[in-house]
């Protein structure tokens, strides 16, 4: 029967909602044992929050919904909120796990999604696992793992040491991580990688172009697919079609327009890409749930 792992058992929601834990190869782990408090390593679980995996040492089998990966040292990857998984077969098997909550932390998505690699990673990689075989993961060399460790265990240090500043400090350095991991990713050699970056790369010149007149066309272009198979791979990966995606960022960034400047309704439809204010304020409404009039009052 599988278990939970709630988030306030490994870091605080309320005041630093990311942490780093570690599971050591110092000696042998049977599958049942435990190498910290709340540790679900070889138990069937799932989570309440989002986290990256980083394997330091060993090797082990990943046992996942419908399907199981062989993991070594070298391997880093997401598991989203609710991915139900488990262990087994551990031979001297390390884990760096970054326990995070990405509602929480309240992350700087728009930036970090002009990055290929970071969609890449930690949007696509997690749907196409299966599919691809584990192959489209990121492998780090050990010059990239040393790296990749220092900023984890400024984390767990951070969090550990609790000196005023450490939730924002804990934070930054989960972001040095992501940017880290997505710029190692944009390097993957591997044609599963190179085809989730196609993917990335048209999200981060979405997210960079926003208000440009893009078409389903040019998208499936921009990624190398037709346009139905581009339509299928989007919806699989962000629950949205590419086009509706795009309106959700136009609304996004109208949004804070709306609050940042004193630019009429129709100069910010324009300046998002819709030529139409009344269709602009019919698809505001529906992202956000008002009008553009009404969150512009709100927020005044």
């Amino acid at each position: 029967m599988p278990v939970k792992a709630v988030a306030r058992h490994y870091f605080d929601p309320s005041d630093c909602p990311v942490t780093a834990v570690e599971v050591t190869p110092s000696a042998p782990h049977r599958d049942s044992e435990e190498a910290h408090p709340h540790d679900l390593t070889g138990i069937e679980h799932d989570h309440d929050f989002d986290e990256l995996v980083i394997v330091t040492a060993g090797r082990a089998t990943h046992h996942l919904p419908g399907y199981t990966v062989p993991v070594a040292a070298g391997d880093v990857y997401l598991l989203q909120s609710r991915d139900r998984h488990y262990f087994s077969d551990r031979d001297g098997l390390g884990l760096l796990n970054v326990m995070y909550d990405p509602a929480l932390l309240d992350l700087p998505t728009d930036e970090l999604r002009q990055i290929p690699g970071f969609n890449a990673l930690f949007l696509f990689e997690p749907v196409y696992r299966r599919r691809h075989r584990f192959q489209s993961r990121l492998y780090l060399t050990p010059s990239q793992m040393t790296e990749t460790l220092r900023l984890a265990h400024a984390i767990r240090e951070e969090v550990a040491r609790r000196v005023p500043g450490y939730a924002l400090a804990a934070k930054t350095k989960l972001l040095e991580l992501m940017i880290y991991l997505a710029r190692q990713y944009d390097r993957a050699p591997t044609s599963e990688g190179e085809s989730l970056l196609r993917l990335g790369t048209l999200i981060g010149a979405m997210e960079r172009s926003f208000a440009e007149p893009w078409t389903l066309e040019q998208m499936a272009r921009k990624a190398h697919m037709s346009p139905s198979n581009l339509v299928r791979v989007f919806r699989k990966a962000t629950g949205l079609t590419p086009m509706r995606y795009l309106i959700r960022l136009r609304a996004r960034h109208a949004g804070r327009l709306l609050v940042e400047t004193d630019l009429s309704i129709t100069q910010i439809a324009q300046r998002c890409g819709f030529d139409d204010p009344n269709y602009f304020s019919r698809q505001f409404r529906q992202c956000l749930g008002v009008t553009p009039s009404q969150h512009r009052k709100a927020s005044a």
